[in-house]
């Protein structure tokens, strides 16, 4: 009996108790990636199946159209059956030769079709980076001369905040000083003035 990927994914293993066993999930894991790649070689094998089946039908084609054109264009010997079997046989070849050629030049044309897709998909992909590299580009040296406005700005700003503060200060001190200076004048008067004059 043959084996099939889905008798993989239905196969349930017995568990086992008070001894050493697998992973469960891991088995599980393991045969998916198996039925995977063995349901992609079915696939592959099924379309070669399929292209050989074409070549046979062309060959077939190819044999019954030789004979008929042969036979147009001279008679046929009476007898002689081992030459006709050699003949058979060379053709059999020579069709053999005709597939092996078809079948390089199938290979050859899929390499080759292979090859400028890669070559465009990679052309593609440094076409997209380098214009995702050139926005990103754009993008931080807008960001770049943006900050630098704005700490330009700021630096401006804290300039002004520090000579603010510095006129502020001399205009409190000045203030003080002279609140100070009065108090002192105001003192030193009312120590000069008798006490009688007060009214006491």
């Amino acid at each position: 009996m043959a084996l099939t990927p889905d008798d993989v994914v239905t196969k349930e293993f017995s568990n086992v108790r008070f001894k050493e066993g697998f992973d469960p999930e891991e088995v599980d894991d393991y045969l998916d990636e198996i039925v995977k790649e063995w349901r992609a070689t079915i696939a592959e094998r099924d379309e070669l199946k399929a292209k050989v089946a074409e070549l046979e039908k062309e060959l077939a084609a190819a044999k019954s159209a030789k004979p008929a054109t042969a036979a147009a264009s001279a008679p046929a010997p009476a007898a002689a059956p081992a030459p006709a079997a050699d003949a058979s046989g060379g053709a059999a070849s020579t069709n053999a030769l005709g597939i092996l050629e078809r079948a390089q030049r199938l290979h050859d044309e899929h390499v080759a079709e292979g090859k400028a897709e890669a070559e465009k998909l990679v052309g593609e992909a440094t076409s997209e980076a380098e214009k995702i590299v050139g926005t990103a580009k754009k993008e931080r040296n807008e960001v770049r001369t943006k900050l630098e406005t704005e700490r330009k700005t700021l630096e401006s700003r804290i300039t002004e905040l520090r000579n603010f503060e510095r006129d502020y200060r001399q205009e409190l001190r000045g203030y003080f000083e002279g609140k100070l200076k009065d108090l002192d004048t105001s003192g030193s008067s009312s120590s000069e003035t008798p006490v009688s004059a007060i009214g006491l």
